[in-house]
């Protein structure tokens, strides 16, 4: 497994990481526990080592199966976890406050049973609290040994840099993908002069880009799909055909659709952490760490799928108001 370093002078990690949301949530009934703890083992063989969850995901169930696949090889994990996003009492709300940043962060270290999370994240930002007092918090934590780490999630420049100002940020974690290429404009030049690693969630589109989904495909209500304008009826098939060109693409190079995808992320010096539950599929995506791209390669990737390319919004209206902030 290809290795990279996070940030200025961070520690070392696998060249792409495994996500684990779908494991608990958001993408249709939950798969057994015992599959899903197959998968994080078997990325651990193969050598990714950066497992992404979240307090949100599964309402803290997510982090109890984490802890249960890798309590007894913490030490081969870098551990990434994140706060904001409460489900508690009532509807979803985003609460970026210095006290529920302490909160947050020892009930993940105990869900999570570690003395020490490696990658602790905002995950999404309350306009309303200023970044410089979360950002206190969140320092705070670093200098008690709590955590190792800090990252920021969907915020925009402007926050970006504030944050940085306050405390070095490891890692920002933001949606990119070929068919999501907005954070090229500012936020990935902001992250490379700053020295904050990218850290791409869905890089394969949601699965568009794995070449597995069709016309026909269904989405229950319980998957987060069924509302993503990406998927609605016209606006899937117009990117189902962006799809079919990156396959032509890689038919000819002799690997996955989603493989070819994986690597370009990777050649533009980014982290991607796609999500699956499934062994065959982390074996597919540890293999796109070795696909060396040439120059010509990446060009023809980009013209086969331009920046503006991809038919509909990347986030519903009810999940968009939370990201930029």
């Amino acid at each position: 497994m290809r290795r990279t370093t996070l940030g200025n002078g961070s520690p070392q990690v696998s060249a792409l990481g495994l996500g684990c949301m779908g494991m608990s949530a958001h993408y249709g009934p939950r798969p057994p526990q015992a599959q899903s703890i197959r998968t994080i083992h078997r990325a651990l063989e193969l050598g990714i080592d950066l497992i992404d969850t979240s307090a949100s995901y599964g309402a803290g169930h997510n982090e109890e199966l984490v802890a249960k696949a890798i309590h007894d090889r913490r030490d081969r994990v870098f551990l990434c976890t994140k706060f904001g996003i409460r489900r508690d009492l009532g509807p979803m709300r985003i609460d970026s406050s210095p006290n529920w940043a302490r909160q947050s962060c020892d009930e993940s270290l105990q869900r999570l049973g570690v003395d020490h999370i490696d990658l602790f994240y905002l995950h999404r930002r309350d306009p309303q609290i200023p970044i410089e007092d979360t950002m206190g918090a969140m320092a705070d934590l670093v200098a008690t040994g709590k955590v190792r780490h800090l990252g920021l999630s969907e915020v925009n420049a402007q926050t970006l840099r504030r944050a940085h100002a306050v405390y070095p940020l490891t890692a920002l974690q933001t949606e990119y993908s070929l068919l999501s290429r907005e954070v090229e404009t500012e936020i990935l030049p902001t992250c490379r002069e700053l020295g904050i690693t990218l850290v791409a969630y869905s890089p394969i589109g949601r699965a568009l880009l794995s070449g597995q989904i069709n016309t026909d495909t269904a989405f229950g209500d319980d998957d987060l799909r069924s509302s993503n304008p990406r998927f609605g009826d016209g606006n899937r098939v117009a990117n189902l055909a962006l799809v079919d060109r990156l396959r032509a693409l890689a038919d000819e190079m002799g690997v996955m659709p989603a493989q070819l995808a994986l690597a370009w992320l990777i050649a533009r010096e980014t982290v991607p952490i796609p999500g699956t539950t499934y062994v065959r599929h982390i074996e597919a995506n540890a293999a796109a760490a070795a696909i060396e791209l040439t120059s010509e390669q990446i060009r023809d990737i980009e013209e086969l799928i331009p920046a503006d390319a991809a038919a509909g919004e990347r986030l519903s209206a009810a999940a968009a108001r939370w990201i930029g902030k």
